[in-house]
């Protein structure tokens, strides 16, 4: 919902944040009640000190598949107007200094946010949302205190942020050899470093509403974000001139308008979610003092803090190689790692949705047959929708840079051809990193904190050294080619290691048939890039090079999923069929 301080690593354990609708009211009582076991929220406090809040069980909550269903075409919408508005902002930038100091600026924000709050919230408080609704207050007490204490936290952390501002930029940039542009990075980090105390309340605010069983807003508000950002990139067209590099005024009319409309984005993102809040009949009175029962939570919250923190390392080493490198070599890396991970994040939503849920009551049922059975299930469907997939990316990344980034590139346009080379030399990454994202939500499902930190400790391991080696090995302008290679060959590692360490947990992962569907499946995507090879083969090169690429991107990309799908469903692979049950249905329904 929000971006992650570490492009390279999603947030796996927002598993423990995500909030489903109760599909059945609470057992009769006699059976213990779960409000008699926990401390009052407002211990110290007179009985009559919070009113009641209704708890969600009181109304008819919506049903899974809607609720599904809206979170599903919500983030796909999100994620295709946050992919224009990164799109745009290469048109208008460029693919060079100002787009990278944009791009490392950016991310600030979410790291300071995730190392302060991200971890905590998912590990600590969100779990114990739903549990205060069993308080004889309907967990109003709890929601205020938990408001109170973060709203301040938040405030603090974002003004020393933002004082420390040169800080940042000097651990994230290397300078060094003058490729980089520090001063602008920071100019720009002064201006978005306030989005770290909005992003820390759409946070709260979002899982408060997805325990009452509120779905919609927070699954629409960061569409809003994007659509202000969108606009703010129109009018930084508008506005004359061009970004001065040498020197940076923080004056400077472009600089203001980028940075500030941004921050506005997600302040928007942030208000949207307070009328479905105020809706709810929540009132916020500030609440001092810390929730006893947020102490079970410790260890759980540790260790998730020490992934942050490795994942971390991982993603410092990574700018700063970039940005040691040939200019633009950021924001190439950043827009590759975006299409990489698109098909993930749009077919993750729409066909994981309903498994992942099942997978975490198994866990908590101590059924290990059914989540391993789940495991392998979503490891399959996987394989067949993601792998063709990668393999056409790896025949048309060339094409998709270009087409999509050379608008408004000029003498740049060969930058928007690494990017694409990018692309294409990492997809085949793109499977371990499904896996990865996959294999670390069992674990959180288990409640196990401690592998998952262990498992990136390892990939970061793996990573700074081949990172470090590009430079050494690569020219500058070749750097983010080896640094996308790296990170596929982390996710890799990172899958291998963790079916070690899940069979060495579960027992038999089934992982016969997965490496059978696995077989299939890449004889079938060998076919598909064979077609779109030759498909290639016949689009005149008479042709201006951005309608070129267009014209290759699209009948390559048909023609090679075509034929690998094509293949998939002659083999009758029972794992294609949840994609063309789909199909069939949005083909009837229009």
């Amino acid at each position: 919902m929000w971006p992650t301080a570490d492009p390279d690593a999603l947030r796996p354990y927002d598993e423990l944040t995500r909030m489903l609708p109760r599909v059945a009211p609470p057992g009769p009582p006699g059976r213990g009640d779960a409000a008699a076991e926990q401390p009052s929220p407002g211990a110290g406090e007179a009985p009559g000190d919070a009113d009641r809040w209704e708890t969600p069980d009181q109304a008819e909550p919506p049903s899974l598949a809607r609720s599904a269903g809206t979170i599903a075409i919500a983030s796909l919408i999100s994620r295709i107007t946050g992919f224009a508005w990164k799109v745009m902002l290469v048109w208008v930038l460029g693919i060079g200094v100002a787009n990278d100091s944009f791009n490392v600026a950016n991310t600030l924000p979410n790291i300071v946010y995730e190392l302060l709050l991200g971890g905590v919230l998912a590990s600590i408080v969100v779990p114990l949302l739903v549990r205060s609704q069993d308080d004889p207050d309907g967990g109003l007490a709890y929601t205020q205190r938990l408001l109170t204490v973060a709203l301040t936290t938040l405030a603090a952390a974002t003004v020393i942020a933002v004082v420390t501002a040169p800080a940042f930029t000097a651990i994230y940039v290397d300078s060094s050899t003058d490729r980089a542009n520090s001063e602008l990075t920071t100019a720009f980090a002064y201006l978005l470093l306030p989005q770290v105390f909005f992003y820390g309340v759409f946070a709260l605010l979002m899982a408060i509403l997805n325990a009452r069983n509120v779905f919609g807003p927070p699954a629409w508000a960061p569409v809003v974000n994007n659509l202000v950002i969108m606009t703010t990139i129109g009018v930084y067209a508008l506005v004359p001139g061009q970004i001065s590099l040498d020197p940076v005024s923080m004056g400077d009319a472009k600089i203001l308008t980028l940075g500030v409309g941004v921050t506005i984005g997600i302040v928007a993102q942030a208000a949207m979610l307070l009328p479905p809040l105020l809706r709810s009949g929540f009132r916020f009175r500030w609440r001092w003092g810390i929730d006893e029962r947020m102490k079970e939570f410790g260890t759980l919250a540790a260790w998730i803090v020490g992934y942050v923190l490795v994942s971390q390392l991982g993603y410092i080493v990574t700018t700063r190689v970039l940005t040691a490198g040939a200019p633009g070599g950021m924001t190439a890396y950043y827009n590759a790692w975006l299409l990489f991970q698109l098909p993930y994040g749009v077919l993750g939503v729409s066909l994981l949705t309903a498994i992942m849920p099942r997978m975490s009551r198994a866990a908590a049922d101590g059924d290990d047959h059914g989540l391993i059975g789940h495991l392998s299930y979503a490891s399959r469907i996987s394989t067949v929708t993601l792998l063709p997939i990668a393999a056409v990316m790896t025949v048309v990344g060339s094409s998709a840079g270009i087409a999509l980034y050379s608008i408004g590139q000029g003498a740049e346009g060969a930058g928007a051809e690494r990017l694409g080379q990018a692309l294409a030399i990492s997809a085949f990454g793109l499977l371990p990193y499904a896996l990865v994202m996959l294999q670390l939500r069992v674990f959180y499902a288990l409640k196990d904190a401690r592998t998952p930190t262990l498992i990136m400790l390892v990939m970061t391991a793996v990573k700074v050294p081949l990172l470090y080696l590009c430079p050494v090995l690569l020219a500058p302008h070749q750097i983010v080619l080896g640094a996308m290679l790296v990170n596929s060959l982390t996710f890799v590692v990172g899958a291998f290691l963790g079916q070690v360490w899940l069979w060495a947990r579960l027992g038999n992962l089934r992982s016969r048939r997965v490496l059978g569907v696995i077989i299939f499946t890449v004889a079938a995507c060998a076919l598909g890039v064979v077609a779109a090879v030759g498909a290639g083969m016949l689009v005149p090169g008479t042709l201006p090079e951005i309608v070129e690429a267009w014209i290759s991107l699209l009948v390559q990309s048909i023609v090679g999923l075509g034929v690998s799908f094509g293949a998939l469903a002659a083999l009758g692979l029972e794992e294609l069929k949840p994609v063309t049950s789909r199909v069939s249905a949005l083909v009837r329904r229009g």
